[in-house]
């Protein structure tokens, strides 16, 4: 991680983070999941909500924003919204290190543990954040909404499931 810095977004990443996230997902169409590949990222007013609410990081690299997450609280956990690293750049813990920097900040902020969404079966979702210390959950009222609108969008054409790490 020496060359790779973690900090809070700013501003002028803004137009960066969508880009990320659309170069991520591009990885879905070699799984046939082209619904996926081709949603659309957050727009840049959602994106400043989260940075104003202090609830955005980047991981920097050359300078530059080479991955993100996004965190909102649903039931007194930290739910991790969307955590996207440019393809390049996998491989090389930036995604477990922004979910580390997700845990810090829940911890300061005295939540009890880190909650996502997320596909069963795709090697770069569910086994990783198995490979996290992230276990399957029944969903609590929020994720279970959280998972209702996902389904509402189509995204249950693939098996999803909730998990959460305790702090």
């Amino acid at each position: 991680m020496d060359r790779f810095h973690i900090r809070a977004a700013r501003a002028s990443d803004l137009h960066a983070l969508p880009e990320i996230e659309v170069a991520a997902g591009r990885a879905f169409s070699a799984l046939g999941m082209d619904l996926v590949a081709g949603d659309d990222p957050l727009g840049i007013d959602d994106l400043r909500a989260y940075l104003d609410d202090g609830r955005a990081w980047v991981v920097d690299a050359d300078a530059r924003p080479v991955g993100y997450l996004l965190v909102d609280v649903v039931d007194g956990c930290a739910h991790i919204e969307q955590v996207s690293v440019r393809p390049e750049y996998r491989g090389l813990r930036l995604g477990r290190a922004l979910v580390d920097q997700a845990a810090d900040w829940a911890r300061g902020e005295r939540l009890d543990g880190l909650t996502l969404t997320t596909y069963r079966e795709v090697p770069w979702n569910g086994p990783y954040y198995e490979s996290l210390g992230f276990v399957y959950v029944t969903p609590s009222p929020g994720l279970a909404r959280i998972r209702s609108d996902e389904a509402a969008a189509g995204l249950d054409a693939w098996p999803r499931g909730c998990m959460r790490r305790a702090l």
